[in-house]
Formats: C-alpha cells, sequence, structure tokens
C-alpha cells in the first residue's frame, strides 16, 4: 500500500513512517517542519515540505496517489493551546478539514486520525478510562480533537470515507522534541543532560504532579501499522492503563544519571489534567495490540537516544 503521513518528519510521525517502510509499504510524508525536523525522515519516503491547510495538498494527492491516509501533523502542546486558540483551530480543525476534502477528493481507501486520550476525557475519576466514557474536553486542544472527530464521522456519513481513530495517552521516546511544552520525558532528560534542574509541575493538594499513562512510541507505531486495515469506524485508546506521577518519572529518569538534583516545583498550568489513564482492552480485542515495552525499558532507550 501507498501511505502519506502527515507530520511524517516529528516524533510519532517519523516512527509510524519506519513501521510502514519495515512492513513493505510505499511511505510519502508531508510536514511543514515548523516542529519536525529532516532529521528524522526515513531515507525511503519521499518528503514533501508542505502545510496540511494549504491548497498545493491537492497537487500531492495527485501525483502520488496515497490509498491511506495517517494524519500526525498537529499543534500538539495543551499550554500553547489555551495561550492561542486560533492557532490552535487553524492547525486542528481547519488542516485537519482540508486534508479531509482533499482525501475525498482522492478516493483514499482510508483515513487514520490521531486524537488524544487525557484531553477529551478531562478530569475524570473512571480510571482506566474507556472510550465510551463521554468527552469532557477542559483545553481548545482537547476541544478540537474531539470536533475532528466529529468532522471524521460527518465525511463518513456524507462521503462513505472509512476511518480509525487512535486516542492516545502521553507517548514518550527517542526523537521527542526536548524543547517545547509538550513531552515532560525529553524534557526532564535534556535538562538533567545539561546539568540543570528540572521542575515537577503539580497543583498543591497533589505535590507528587499529575497521574499520566505513559506509552512508548514504538508500541504506538504498531498500533498505526495494525489500524491500515483493521478497526474501521472505531475509537481507540493506546496506552498502557498503567499510572505515574511525574515526580515518580522524575524520579525514574533521574536514576540513569549520577548525582541528580531534587526537581524544583512549580505551579500547575492552565489545561494540565490532575489524572489521565486509558483502558486499552478495545485496542487488544479490534487491532490485537498491547504495549510491549515497560516504562523503565522504554525509559533507558530513550536516555540512550539522547545521551
Amino acid at each position: 500500500m501507498k501511505v502519506l503521513v502527515t507530520g511524517g518528519a516529528g516524533f510519532i510521525g517519523s516512527h509510524v513512517a519506519d513501521t510502514y517502510l519495515q512492513a513493505g509499504h510505499e511511505v510519502i510524508i508531508v510536514d511543514n517542519l515548523s516542529t519536525g525536523s529532516t532529521r528524522n525522515i526515513p531515507k525511503k519516503a519521499k518528503f514533501y515540505l508542505l502545510d496540511i491547510g494549504t491548497q498545493e495538498l491537492d497537487k500531492v494527492f495527485a501525483l502520488e496517489k496515497p490509498e491511506i491516509v495517517n494524519h500526525h501533523a498537529a499543534q500538539i502542546s495543551v499550554t500553547v493551546s489555551t495561550r492561542d486558540p486560533m492557532q490552535d483551530a487553524r492547525i486542528n480543525a481547519l488542516g485537519l478539514l482540508n486534508l479531509l476534502g482533499t482525501s475525498v477528493r482522492h478516493s483514499i481507501k482510508k483515513f487514520i486520525f490521531i486524537s488524544t486520550g487525557g484531553a477529551i476525557y478531562g478530569d475524570t475519576e473512571v480510571m482506566p478510562t474507556p472510550e465510551e466514557h463521554p468527552p469532557q474536553p477542559i483545553s481548545p486542544y482537547g476541544i478540537h480533537k474531539f470536533l475532528g472527530e466529529q468532522y471524521l464521522r460527518f465525511y463518513a456519513a456524507q462521503y462513505g470515507l472509512k476511518y480509525t481513530v487512535l486516542r492516545y495517552a502521553n507517548v514518550y521516546g527517542p526523537r521527542q522534541n526536548p524543547l517545547g511544552e509538550a513531552g515532560v520525558v525529553s524534557i526532564f532528560i535534556n535538562t538533567l543532560l545539561k546539568g540543570e534542574t528540572p521542575t515537577v509541575f503539580a497543583y498543591p493538594e497533589e505535590p507528587e504532579g499529575m497521574l499520566r499513562d505513559y506509552v512508548y512510541v514504538e508500541d504506538v507505531a504498531k498500533a498505526n501499522l495494525l489500524a491500515a486495515d483493521r478497526g474501521t469506524g472505531e475509537l481507540i485508546n493506546i496506552g498502557t492503563a498503567i499510572t505515574t506521577t511525574t515526580g515518580a518519572l522524575y524520579q525514574a529518569i533521574s536514576s540513569f544519571f549520577s548525582n541528580s538534583p531534587e526537581p524544583k516545583h512549580g505551579e500547575a498550568r492552565p489545561g494540565d489534567l490532575r489524572r489521565s489513564c486509558l483502558d486499552i482492552r478495545k485496542a487488544n480485542k479490534i487491532l490485537a495490540w498491547k504495549p510491549s515495552v515497560d516504562l523503565k525499558e522504554g525509559l533507558s532507550r530513550t536516555v540512550n537516544f539522547f545521551s
């Protein structure tokens, strides 16, 4: 199959591109390099420097004739989305609409949409959280991802577009950008490598930080490969169903360094969820997927990459 991966020069998208290539598929990458890097692009992939919101996208589809669209291009920071909801909407809502319209015009066989687990479910006592839980997003990022899922339902009903939605937990691993505001694992590692002291953000009554579900990027990429021919019309959580506090995460990472400092503590930022953990039984049933890399091993691989 020929797969077009938007955001394929980014952290997760490049791993997804690698996995499709390793399975014998052709890969076309579309990325504007706003956060991605040409260093991440697999040598066997064909690359177009392009924004998904432009009409130039139609020319790429006409030339390459992809069969599957895997949509990873996004504004990924919850904090940034709260500061600039318009920018988040331009990328995560309007950019998606342009991509969906182009996909329909060129008769794409399947559209794989990357959504979010925690930011859609919001702060909930139901953990691990199943896909049936009512969405309660508290950030523009979560709102626009949920809106994207509704656009997919419309395009499926109106035009017969087949799709699968993957709702990610907190993805970490090699190539994660340590310079942005999303990606606490890479931020902690990069800060320690520079000899500086990381900050653990937390609510006052929960000093150990927020609860999160951390899933390794190569496991996530395998879910994308399986979704190419499974899970049509489904919303599927991709995580581990295991929670870790930000403080415990820092201690786990700092154990790979000698003489690591005690972290500084900062107030929770706008849009920060107190807790997030995903129920992954549906992924196991429909995709025959489950995570294979535990947190200790995943952190070891990630520290080695950045070191």
